[in-house]
């Protein structure tokens, strides 16, 4: 690459002004001018049809432009009938302006003229060339000849607008003026306007196209502002801005441009036009909205609008496109996701009336996005915040705060794995599959409960195929169900975590719990949803404890027998002995004694124990009664010795665990 060959090709206004650097924003909508169906159109590789244009032209008028260029009639045969099927079909509404382009020559003018015959208003768009290079390279003339050639064109269109019935307005255009000595350009401009002469009531535009741009946009700013202050009839004109794209800065030149004096703006659809496009007008329109201006054009459905400029133009819209994309208002990075969440968050709770979430620069549903499917997206890169987000919007699941670390890792998990992004259907599946439907071991078909001064729960618990029923005592349903758990596999866990809400998605007459388990540092999580709060915990429950190591390795069905003997003490703790157990099950004691010891591996005494401190915990915990009565209650005639054996088993005296309610 030769950087050598190229220089600035571009004019510094005589006398430099930078007024427009103290402005600090747009702060209100100019005119707008679209141009899609002339300049737009004449870069496409396949030219729009006729009925396409109409139903773009219709686009644009529902989108709110006044002011659409709908052609150079003079042009080709398609063009002109394209205009007089929008004139003769009435579809120009009477608030819209049409305009059409024309050189400066004398037949293409006429002709002009004889397309816009019975439009409601028209605006005539002359131009010719004015830069040092097409002055020197193509026309090959002076100054003075391309003066004369901006001069006759206006005084040809000033006389045939006279001539021809009709509500004309006129438009001039330094083509080129980029590469054009900016002083020079305004004294073609006003040889123009003293043609016409407009005024206040009837204006002419002033159009400065930056045809090719070639300088930094603040250059460009200070070009416009010279013209702005150098024009002539300056009340009577609308100084209007043309910028291409070459630079990637035709944003950043027209919105400086309207802070150094211009009223208007021609532009595309997405910045569609020749080489790298024009100015895109939905960029500087919601540039504008996220500042709180009115941009006087309506994106509210942006999808429907990128659909039908593709099928139109058959052009493809960027993922990144500003405002427009697919992506743009995406976040797959984890800690963005969860900002997005808390900001929505933060919304609702301090009802906010102006929008300030984090990466939104605006709100995705002003443009017709949606939170749940455009927004936060799923794949190796998110946490915990977007799948929670996800499962929330979707689904109604409100993960947690301590689950949602377990679930995120789980679901970007898989993301990796499959090297895909996760629909929201796909990451609830996975949800599903992980925490509501996960028994591989075992399941709870049935629970009945007995209020006994606490609970007394009687648990089927269904493993390798057969059903059990174990009886086992808590302080409250869910934790009788938990020691029968704990009691049929011989595990040792704690219940950590307990949250409930009804469903917000699909059925309101749902609820879901959560049930975070604890076993050796390690935390288990499951779901349960059931319209049965009952149910749904004690499902919850049943997966988080499927996932404990020592049941997720447990192998065949639990002894019958030693269930038969554990439930039977369970339900006579206060007065049971080997002796009555004997009577009841028809058995010796030494058998009974030995039977426990080998299916269990604790002694009778320890399992009655066990069962008689647990008893006395829910006493202590939900009733008033003395710590005397308790130990009597559960089968200990001596406070003491109850004392001692409760003191051993949990760290602390009944007294102190009582005062820890």
């Amino acid at each position: 690459m030769d950087y050598k060959k190229y220089e600035r090709a571009y004019f510094m206004p005589p006398e430099p002004t930078y007024d427009w650097v103290k402005k600090e924003y747009i702060d209100k909508a100019p005119i707008w001018c679209s141009v899609d169906l002339r300049d737009g159109n004449q870069a496409l590789i396949e030219p729009m049809s006729l009925d396409e244009k109409l139903n773009f032209f219709q686009m644009l008028v529902d989108i709110g432009f006044k002011e659409i260029e709908v052609g150079f009639p003079a042009a080709s045969d398609t063009e002109y009938a394209f205009l007089r099927e929008l004139i003769e079909r009435n579809m120009i509404p009477d608030d819209v302006t049409i305009q059409v382009l024309t050189q400066a020559r004398e037949h293409i003018i006429k002709k002009t003229f004889e397309a816009v015959k019975g439009a409601p208003k028209a605006v005539i768009h002359l131009y010719n060339s004015t830069s040092v290079a097409q002055r020197e390279q193509v026309f090959r003339k002076s100054k003075e000849e391309i003066l004369k050639i901006a001069v006759d064109g206006a005084k040809l269109l000033k006389k045939l607008a006279d001539e021809t019935d009709g509500n004309f307005a006129f438009e001039y255009s330094p083509e080129s003026f980029t590469g054009t000595e900016v002083d020079y350009a305004v004294d073609v401009c006003n040889a123009v306007l003293d043609i016409w002469k407009p005024t206040a009531e009837n204006k002419a535009i002033i159009n400065i196209p930056a045809t090719v741009e070639n300088s930094m946009p603040h250059v460009f700013a200070t070009q416009v502002e010279y013209v702005n202050k150098h024009l002539k009839y300056r009340d009577g004109v609308t100084l209007s801005l043309h910028p291409h794209n070459d630079r990637g800065c035709g944003v950043s030149d027209a919105e400086l441009g309207i802070l150094a004096g211009a009223d208007r703006i021609e532009g595309t659809l997405f910045g569609n036009g020749e080489r790298t496009g024009n100015v895109d007008i939905i960029t500087l329109a919601m540039n504008m909205y996220s500042h709180g201006v009115d941009p006087k054009l309506d994106f509210s459905n942006m999808s429907e609008i990128c659909k039908r400029y593709e099928e139109y133009t058959r052009m493809e819209v960027s993922k990144r496109q500003p405002y427009a994309g697919e992506l743009v208002f995406t976040a797959f990075s984890g800690s963005h996701q969860d900002a997005i969440a808390k900001g929505m968050k933060w919304r609702q709770e301090k009802q906010c009336d102006k929008w300030t979430v984090p990466y939104l620069p605006i709100d995705p549903k002003d443009v017709g996005r949606e939170y749940e499917t455009d927004v936060i997206r799923i794949n190796s890169q998110s946490g915990k915040g977007g799948v929670s987000y996800i499962l929330q919007q979707d689904f109604g699941i409100a993960v947690p705060k301590a689950m949602q670390e377990n679930v995120g890792y789980l679901v970007k998990g898989v993301s990796d794995r499959e090297h895909k992004e996760l629909s929201p259907k796909w990451v609830y599946e996975i949800f599903e599959e992980n925490y509501v439907n996960y028994m591989p071991v075992f399941n709870i078909p049935e629970c009945h409960f007995k209020q006994e001064n606490g609970i007394m729960a009687e648990v089927t618990i269904e493993h390798g195929g057969d059903k059990t029923i174990v009886m086992a005592n808590g302080n409250g349903r869910l934790d009788a169900v938990s020691n029968a758990i704990k009691q049929y596999f011989g595990v040792s866990y704690e219940l950590t975590s307990y949250e409930e809400h009804s469903l917000t998605k699909g059925s309101s007459s749902k609820a879901v719990t959560y049930v975070g388990i604890s076993c050796n540092n390690k935390m288990y999580w499951g779901v349960g949803i059931d319209e049965d709060i009952i149910k749904s915990s004690i499902a919850a429950l049943a997966v988080a404890a499927n996932k404990v190591d020592a049941i997720a390795k447990s192998d065949g069905v639990k002894d019958e027998r030693l269930m038969e003997f554990i439930n039977y003490i369970q339900a006579h703790y206060k007065e049971v002995t080997l002796d009555s157990m004997a009577e009841e099950f028809y058995l010796s004691k030494p058998y009974i004694s030995k039977y426990i010891k080998q299916k269990s591996g604790e002694n009778f005494g320890d399992i009655l124990k066990k069962v008689r401190l647990k008893k006395a915990k829910t006493f202590l915990k939900n009733s008033a009664m003395t710590v005397e009565a308790v130990a009597e209650e559960v089968g200990y005639q001596n406070v003491e010795h109850f004392a001692r054996l409760f003191r051993k088993e949990y760290g602390i005296t009944p007294l102190q665990f009582r005062n820890k309610r």
